[in-house]
């Protein structure tokens, strides 16, 4: 056990009381269970085939710790609606704390279950006993049983059956303390024939923390669930982001992941498919300066006649590393399953860095199954047919980059969401000849 680990360990027996659910033995003995798999397997090492390219060891060095729960008056309240789309239902979470006061969910359906996690404990134990850890692995590694054991509170989203709701719910994440540990953990529910867009958005003053969070989607049959993420953190703080999906025959489900933020941050994106359903998962990395930005894909085929899209650009600039590793496991009873996989990076400094790992795992015997990835820069053939046409190199570059990140931005038909992101990839590239409304 490394120093780290035996300090979180000691910390917890002080902190299991004021946790959430501490009154339920079911939930107290999956809190016990996670911190011994924690005990043992520590915050994981690049010795893991799966995080061999990302070292976490900056965040062993420090002991970070949750802070109490603030008032709705300690935020900025101006800044805080800067952060809220338009016309979407706001959940915000301070600090990895639910605030009812600063959340906006008025007009909600009556039978939509919008509760923090902490609230949801005490009010609807016996949906979270039949939902809570039933999409993830404890074991997988050590960041996963450490937010089983320490998450202060997240969200139960739960929509019932044959509901679409008419606008999206967006979950927001706030850090404002720095050595903060935010960890929570989120548990989304679309009954048969529901469908729902849930945009998860983790922002953060200019302070050094970890936000751990892990999120459950569980989709029914014939449902549907776009879940978008949007991580654009501190500069220095870490962040690991866990979303694993359980879907059922005939589901759909829709996954964008824009990642902007942090010095160091880790995405997983798991979904397990049922028979005949669909998976899409999108993705934008940009890194600057020094950041070390890693996502990690895996698609289950379980089942056959399961149709999967997966496509991730990143951008990297400066000394800024970008890690994909993408995975489609489709297993023996899975026949007739359709799959694409592609991963494209650009490259902006010769310091830069992209390590891509895409993996094919298949155990059935007729499918159709691909993969393709591309690391480069700029082309320079693009470049000279545009100063051929009275544009500057400059510009020629900064126009042929965020055309190269437009596909993934485009792909968002939520106006305010889709205006957010483009304001994000604006802020970390030079913006010299290029005008807004071309993206």
């Amino acid at each position: 056990m490394t120093t780290s680990v035996s300090r979180y360990t000691a910390e917890y027996q002080t902190l299991a009381p004021t946790l959430p659910g501490h009154d339920l033995p079911w939930l107290q003995q999956l809190r016990q269970q996670a911190l011994a798999e924690f005990s043992v397997q520590g915050f994981p090492s690049p010795r893991a085939e799966e995080w061999r390219y990302t070292n976490v060891s900056a965040i062993e060095k420090k002991l970070f710790a949750p802070v109490a729960k603030l008032t709705g008056g300690a935020i900025d309240r101006e800044w805080l609606t800067s952060q809220q789309l338009a016309d979407v239902w706001s959940v915000v979470l301070v600090d990895g704390h639910f605030s009812a006061e600063l959340s906006v969910l008025a007009g909600l359906p009556d039978s939509v279950v919008v509760l923090g996690m902490a609230d949801a404990l005490a009010k609807q134990p016996d949906c979270l006993e039949a939902y809570l850890n039933k999409g993830v692995n404890n074991q997988e590694h050590g960041f996963i049983a450490f937010n089983t054991a320490w998450f202060s509170d997240g969200v139960l989203l739960h929509i019932p059956a044959k509901l679409a709701l008419e606008k999206p719910v967006q979950i927001l994440h706030v850090a404002t303390h720095a050595e903060a540990l935010i960890s929570t953990r989120t548990v989304l529910i679309a009954d048969d024939h529901a469908q729902a867009s849930v945009i998860e958005t983790f922002v953060g003053f200019d302070n050094a923390y970890l936000t751990a969070a892990v999120t459950e989607v569980f989709v029914g049959e014939n449902a549907g669930i776009t879940l978008t993420k949007v991580q654009c953190e501190s500069a220095k703080a870490y962040h690991f982001g866990g979303t694993y999906v359980k879907q059922a025959r005939d589901a759909r489900f829709t996954h964008h992941n824009f990642a902007f933020g942090g010095l160091l941050a880790r995405s997983d994106i798991h979904t397990d498919l049922g028979l005949a359903s669909e998976c899409e998962l999108f993705g934008l990395y940009l890194g600057v300066n020094r950041q070390h930005i890693d996502n990690h894909t895996r698609i289950n085929h379980l089942k056959p006649h399961a149709v999967s899209r997966e496509l991730y650009k990143g951008v990297l600039d400066d000394r800024a590393r970008g890690v994909f590793q993408g995975r489609v496991i489709v297993a023996l009873d899975a026949q007739h399953t359709d799959s694409q996989m592609n991963n494209r990076n650009l490259l902006l400094s010769s310091d830069a860095e992209a390590d891509t790992k895409p993996q094919l795992e298949i155990y059935a015997d007729d499918v159709k199954c691909g993969h393709g990835v591309t690391v480069g820069q700029l082309d320079e053939k693009s470049i000279f047919y545009l100063q051929s046409r009275c544009i500057d190199e400059e510009t020629a570059r900064n126009m042929l980059t965020f055309a190269f990140a437009n596909e993934m931005v485009d792909k968002i038909k939520i106006k305010s969401l889709h205006d957010l992101v483009l304001e994000q990839v604006l802020l970390r590239f030079p913006q010299e000849g290029v005008e807004k409304n071309w993206l």
